[in-house]
């Protein structure tokens, strides 16, 4: 009993007097400084003994025997550098390493040694900094969607999507409900922002949503042409994240959260999406009077009130949100061929290219940047005439179709005239203009 109380303390005693490479450091530090023995050991909690031996130990250059023994890992190293190619991508856990070896290969050492060993043939990375970057005023926000399921709107239950832009400079957020995210939903909801916002930054930084980038993903991902013709109308350049870079965006990213932490749509049950759309204007209103911009020291509401200025005004009559944007040739009969059907545009783009812009209800046909031609969209018919492109004057290369006779006149005025109005005197004039 004597004895395994003794060993007890001796052990205590020892664990008590071990020094780790920084309290030895500071040994050494303390003692050139003219520090005494017996402080350097009340510092450090220890004996003085403690302290005379690692200074003895130090000033005969002795070195630590265990650094020089092997590693009973050693022998495992193959096998390791297997799990290690395997596993690095996704993160290497040493206590399945160390039941794997134990298990596959019969290694009888202990966890820490695999820790110790693994940690000396593959350290850690080298850390890379962060730059934090201050946009100037007026230059950028950042777009994000935030995501809400299972809502009660009204009398039913909906997946809501929130989009949230905030300016960068100033902090300024607005928040737009949408039940899609699809590509109208996605440019109504820009500019709903744009509108609470005041204009449009020079640069949007957006996520890598299929809506705004095509294919890929970053700096080397493929803007979508629908997406880049809205940004070209708006006068605004697309950025688009680094995928996994959560950080580069982080400004948005707090605002999302600020947004779950503001407002509850679940708890909310509004009767309308425009309800609770006022509702969370509201709510951001007052926010912004409360938060503080960083840049400024100043409100965020007061910051807003300056960045203003800097931002692009909106286009005076509004861009209509469009999804799907292409490139098409005018025919000689002055047709275009768009969705399976066929529009007319003014004589005097035969031959030439138009951009033809499928909004959410009509055909808009533009060329340098004005438009020329609209037509309703998805309607029956195949073929969609307006009259007026074939009138007026030629210039260039370009000639007017020649006028119709009076044959074609006389039906086109039939063709106007409702089905129960056409005698059959009508048709006996129409004989006499043939002949």
């Amino acid at each position: 009993m004597v004895s395994s109380v003794a060993g007890r303390v001796i052990f205590l005693v020892v664990t008590m007097g071990r020094l780790d490479a920084e309290a030895k450091t500071t040994m050494s530090f303390l003692m050139r400084k003219g520090q005494s023995k017996s402080e350097v050991a009340r510092l450090l909690g220890v004996t003085e003994g403690t302290v005379r031996y690692h200074a003895k130990r130090k000033a005969a250059g002795a070195v630590d025997g265990r650094s020089k023994q092997k590693s009973n890992v050693e022998p495992f190293a193959g096998p390791i550098a297997d799990w290690h190619g395997q596993y690095k991508e996704a993160g290497v856990s040493l206590p399945a390493l160390y039941a794997w070896l134990r298990d596959e290969h019969g290694f009888e050492g202990s966890l820490r040694a695999v820790q110790r060993y693994y940690k000396q043939i593959f350290p850690a990375p080298a850390i890379r900094a962060r730059r934090r970057v201050e946009t100037v005023i007026g230059a950028q926000a950042q777009v994000d969607w935030a995501e809400f399921p299972m809502v009660p709107l009204g009398n039913e239950i909906v997946d809501l999507s929130a989009l949230v832009v905030t300016l960068s400079w100033s902090r300024k957020r607005a928040v737009i409900w949408s039940r899609s995210k699809c590509m109208l939903s996605w440019q109504s909801a820009h500019l709903s922002a744009f509108q609470r916002l005041g204009g449009v930054p020079a640069v949007l930084r957006i996520d890598n949503v299929k809506t705004a980038i095509a294919t890929g993903a970053g700096a080397w991902g493929k803007i979508n042409e629908t997406y880049q013709a809205f940004a070209r109308d708006l006068k605004f350049h697309i950025d688009a994240c680094q995928p996994r870079h959560p950080q580069a965006k982080g400004k948005v990213e707090r605002a999302v959260q600020d947004l779950r932490e503001v407002i509850d749509p679940c708890k909310l049950a509004a009767g309308s999406l425009e309800e609770l759309q006022a509702e969370t204007d509201r709510r951001f209103e007052a926010r912004a009077l409360k938060l503080r911009c960083p840049a400024t020291g100043t409100s965020v509401a007061e910051a807003w009130s300056r960045e203003r200025g800097y931002l692009t005004p909106l286009p005076d009559p509004l861009v209509e949100p469009f999804d799907i944007v292409v490139r098409r040739p005018v025919g000689l009969d002055c047709l275009v061929s768009f969705e399976g059907r066929r529009y007319s545009v003014p004589f005097r783009f035969v031959r030439q290219e138009v951009e033809v812009r499928g909004l959410a209800n009509r055909v808009l046909f533009m060329k340098n940047c004005e438009a020329i031609a609209n037509h309703p969209r998805g309607t029956e018919a195949l073929i969609i005439i307006d009259e007026a492109h074939f009138e007026g004057h030629g210039g260039g290369l370009v000639l007017p179709p020649l006028p119709l006779g009076r044959m074609g006149r006389r039906l086109q005025e039939i063709a106007r005239l409702p089905v129960q109005q056409r005698s059959i005197e009508i048709y006996a004039q129409l004989a006499e203009v043939a002949r």
